[in-house]
């Protein structure tokens, strides 16, 4: 599989999230896109930025769902995680497909 996720639907992505306890939302998008609009409820981390606060999505075990603007930079993601040890991440895709309710 490659660093996207083909047929991955941000929106049924979302409502999982919503329905999973003590599950985690994350944005791997930069500091000026998720300024610019993002899902309630998700928590920032820039790609870049993973490696070093990864710390801060809790236990290895923690439901993670991750996205970004169209579902390559959450693919690459979801890859350092998964090697980092965490056992339960999906890439969700892309904002840009989302239907829902945005906040800024």
């Amino acid at each position: 599989m490659g660093l996207f996720t083909f047929g991955a639907d941000i929106n049924k992505g979302v409502e999982e999230f919503r329905a999973t306890p003590g599950a985690v939302l994350l944005d791997v998008r930069n500091p000026e896109e998720y300024a610019s609009g993002h899902i309630p409820g998700s928590i920032s981390i820039p790609l870049a930025a993973l490696p070093a606060r990864y710390n801060e999505l809790g236990a290895l075990d923690t439901p993670l769902f991750v996205h970004c603007l169209s579902g390559g930079r959450s693919g690459q993601a979801v890859s350092f995680l998964k090697s980092a040890g965490f056992t339960n991440v999906k890439n969700i895709g892309g904002i840009n497909a989302y239907k829902g309710k945005v906040e800024k």
